[in-house]
């Protein structure tokens, strides 16, 4: 089946199992799955339940679709993300984000754990991410262009919607959550990057790296979305701390700031309510 035509069969499945049409999705990365908890759900789906959607494989990603109400808003929560990885191929990995489009979400909040690369950071702050590097060496538009939801060369001026990203600064005032703003650098992984990567992140002007979001906020810029993104610093990268890195201690950052990072994404919700449709 052709990439739009099986994106029509999972959008198909979602509306006859839910009626809520969701404007505004997140997606939700690795130990940031709490927030699904603060939704007024619908409905939860599997990805496993999903026609074309693969489940993730990485711990601290339960891979749940959920749909439901946030501060009156309707809303699409990925809970976990693939990652190529994984052995899965980009189309693979972008899927869910497009299938959010398909099914009329019209802004996307993506988040993601991220090693820090400014030796000022602090494990547990929040990093707006203000642009990004894609140093995967792959991009999911590659191929035959799926014309229903875009164009075949893609904009990415303002890629990371700058009225958002003033918003979710207000957001992250409010909650009173130590933050910071920068670029996000995206590699394949999944080893963890060496100091010498590290160090060369941050000369061409990186402040966080991880392995994941570059692709899933092409694709959505792609379909026309609007994008705001928040990286969770769980550690500096190698070399700027004497600590090993694990992604336990990945997992253990994040859970730590859960109730901080969910009421930074309902403040959110709450000032972007009027601009959805």
């Amino acid at each position: 089946m052709k990439i739009h035509d099986r994106l029509l069969e999972t959008a198909n499945y979602i509306k006859s199992k839910s009626k809520v049409e969701p404007k505004l999705g997140f997606v939700l990365g690795s130990g940031l799955s709490f927030f699904g908890s603060t939704i007024k759900v619908a409905h939860r789906f599997k990805y496993s339940e999903l026609p074309n959607f693969c489940p993730p494989t990485v711990e601290g990603h339960p891979g749940e679709l959920i749909i439901g109400h946030l501060e009156g808003v309707p809303v699409a929560a990925l809970s976990g993300r693939l990652h190529a990885y994984e052995g899965h191929n980009f189309q693979d990995v972008v899927f869910p984000v497009r299938t959010l489009a398909m099914l009329g979400v019209q802004m996307l909040c993506v988040t993601n754990a991220a090693g820090g690369l400014r030796a000022t950071m602090k494990p547990g702050e929040l990093m707006i991410i203000k642009d990004q590097i894609n140093l995967t060496g792959q991009n999911p538009l590659v191929g035959p262009n799926v014309a229903e939801l875009g164009p075949r060369f893609s904009d990415m001026t303002d890629v990371y919607d700058k009225n958002l990203r003033g918003l979710l600064k207000k957001s992250l005032v409010k909650a009173k959550v130590r933050h910071s703003e920068g670029v996000y650098i995206g590699v394949m992984g999944p080893s963890f990057e060496t100091a010498a990567e590290i160090k060369f992140f941050g000369k061409i002007g990186g402040g966080a790296v991880g392995m994941s979001t570059v692709a899933e906020v092409i694709a959505a810029r792609h379909a026309g979305l609007r994008i705001v993104g928040l990286s969770c610093i769980t550690n500096l990268g190698t070399g700027l701390s004497k600590k090993k890195l694990s992604h336990n201690d990945v997992k253990e950052t994040a859970e730590k700031v859960e109730k901080g990072f969910a009421a930074t994404l309902t403040n959110f919700t709450k000032l972007v309510a009027p601009e959805l449709k």
